[in-house]
C-alpha cells in the first residue's frame, strides 16, 4: 500500500469552493495575510512562523477574517500549554507501539467523492485500553493532524471522521474517560486549524448511550450539528458519503480494509522535520 499526502496547489475546481466557501479572494489573502502577520509579531507571547503559506492554514479554517484567525492561533498556543503533559514534543517515535502494532486508528487511502479526507477511529472491540490507552489515541490523532494540515486541498475541502463503535463494551466504555473526553473536544472546537465537516457515528450498540453521556456535556452547538448518528444503517452514511468511495465495511463499493495504520506510518515519519518544528509553536517560554 502507499500512502501519500499531496501537498500540490489546489486545482480549479477547488479553487472555486475556496472563493465561494472561504471568500478566498487575492484582496482578502492577501489583507488577511498582512493583518495576521502583523498581529503575530506585535504579541511578544507567541511563537509561530509568519510565511505566507503557514499563515494560509489558519486563514483557510477562519474564511479570511484575520481577528478570528488569531483568536484562533491563541487558542492553539493555549491548548499546546494546558496538554502540554501529553503533548510537548510528541513525535511518531513515541507512539510508534500503537501505530505498528495496534488498528484503532486508520486513514482512508483515497478521499471520499467530496475529496475529502475521511479519518477512521476504531473504539469498539478492536481497541484494547489495556494495550492502548485513550491518552495514546489522542497522541495519535494528534500527529495526524500536524501531517494533515499541510495538504492544500484538505486545507479546504475539509476532512471527515468515521467513529467505528463495533463490539463496544464494557472495557472500552471504561477506557474512554471523562477527561479524554473533554481533552478531545476542546481540541476538536478550539485547537484544530481544520475543517471538520462531518463526524459519524457507525454500527454503535446500546451500551453506546454510556459513553455519548460522557461527552454529550462538552459538544457545542457547531460541532452538534456535524455529528450523525447511523448504527448499522449505512444507506444513512451514504447520504453523506457515496458508497463509490467507502469500503465494504461501511456498505461501500470498494474492498474491505486491508491495511492499518503500520502501513501509513512510513508516511508520517517522512514528516518528522515538520512535526518537530509545529512541536516549538506556541507561547514563548519566559526565562
Amino acid at each position: 500500500m502507499s500512502f501519500e499526502l499531496d501537498e500540490s496547489p489546489i486545482d480549479e475546481e477547488t479553487k472555486a469552493i475556496a472563493v465561494k466557501e472561504l471568500r478566498e479572494t487575492e484582496e482578502n489573502v492577501q489583507k488577511g495575510i498582512e493583518t495576521l502577520r502583523k498581529y503575530i509579531e506585535d504579541d511578544e507571547t507567541l511563537h509561530f512562523k509568519t510565511d505566507d503559506e503557514f499563515l494560509i492554514i489558519f486563514l483557510r479554517v477562519c474564511k479570511y477574517y484575520p481577528k478570528s484567525t488569531y483568536e484562533l492561533i491563541k487558542r492553539i498556543a493555549d491548548f499546546k500549554l494546558k496538554n502540554a503533559s501529553l503533548i510537548n514534543n510528541l513525535m511518531p517515535a513515541d507512539e510508534k507501539v500503537t501505530l505498528l502494532e495496534h488498528n484503532v486508528v486508520n486513514v482512508l487511502k483515497g478521499r471520499d467523492d467530496k475529496r475529502r479526507r475521511v479519518l477512521i477511529l476504531n473504539v469498539g472491540k478492536s481497541w484494547d485500553p489495556s494495550k492502548v490507552s485513550a491518552d495514546q489515541i489522542f497522541r495519535v490523532l494528534y500527529l495526524i493532524h500536524i501531517a494533515a494540515i499541510y495538504e492544500p486541498e484538505t486545507q479546504v475541502r475539509g476532512s471527515v471522521v468515521i467513529m467505528d463503535f463495533d463490539g463496544l463494551s464494557m472495557k472500552q466504555v471504561m477506557g474512554l474517560t471523562p477527561s479524554f473526553s473533554m481533552r478531545l473536544l476542546t481540541f476538536i472546537q478550539d485547537a484544530v486549524p481544520m475543517r471538520l465537516k462531518e463526524v459519524h457515528i457507525v454500527k454503535q450498540p446500546f451500551i453506546f448511550k454510556m459513553v455519548w453521556k460522557m461527552f454529550s456535556p462538552f459538544v457545542r452547538e457547531k460541532l452538534n450539528k456535524r455529528l450523525y448518528f447511523h448504527g448499522t444503517n449505512m444507506s444513512e452514511l451514504h447520504k453523506c458519503i457515496s458508497p463509490s468511495h467507502l469500503p465494504k465495511n461501511y456498505g461501500g463499493l470498494l474492498p474491505e480494509i486491508d491495511y492499518k495504520s503500520a502501513d501509513w506510518y512510513p508516511t508520517i515519519i517522512k514528516y518528522e522535520d515538520r512535526i518537530r518544528e509545529w512541536n516549538t509553536f506556541g507561547y514563548r517560554k519566559t526565562v
